[in-house]
């Protein structure tokens, strides 16, 4: 399976404005020895849905997406990481990973984990910490991601999952 629709979602969003962006920084382990580290610009904007957000950075086929839904407000505290498919949980994050090793694409959808998520002024700051399945592989990975300084952009972006 090549399709990854988080993946596909997220480098199809459009790149915030220059003042709205922040740090995205990965790290996927496959243990015992294989990791892939990345950091590229990021950016954050509310959902078609309200109580939900949309914080994504990509860059050389490398990108995290995270979709953040927190309810009537967000606020700082930690969510816990939810299966792609779970459309009915109000409170937590969906978080797709792809990434390049050598030539080769990779992917993953998060299915355990946590999300710590903290505010200071109008600057966001999300890290999340979590393990999922590789697409189409053997391999569980371990992924570690920060998006940094994000300011949460005025327009908005389409929630709806791609099956």
């Amino acid at each position: 399976m090549t399709r990854l629709p988080l993946a596909a979602l997220a480098l199809a969003a459009c790149a915030g404005a220059a003042e709205r962006e922040g740090t995205l920084r990965a790290r996927i382990a496959f243990p015992p020895q294989d990791t892939v580290r990345f950091e590229t610009p990021a950016s954050a904007r509310p959902c078609g849905r309200p109580g939900a957000l949309v914080a994504h950075g990509s860059s050389g086929g490398n990108g995290v997406l995270l979709w953040l839904r927190y309810g009537d407000s967000l606020t700082s505290g930690d969510y816990p990481v939810l299966v792609r498919g779970d459309t009915a949980t109000p409170h937590g994050a969906v978080i797709g990973v792809r990434f390049m090793t050598g030539a080769l694409t990779h992917g993953t959808a998060l299915d355990s984990g946590v999300v710590t998520v903290s505010r200071a002024r109008d600057r966001l700051t999300a890290r999340a910490r979590g393990s999922g399945q590789e697409v189409g592989g053997p391999r569980r990975a371990r992924v570690e991601t920060e998006f940094d300084a994000l300011v949460i952009g005025g327009d908005t972006v389409s929630c709806r999952l791609v099956p």
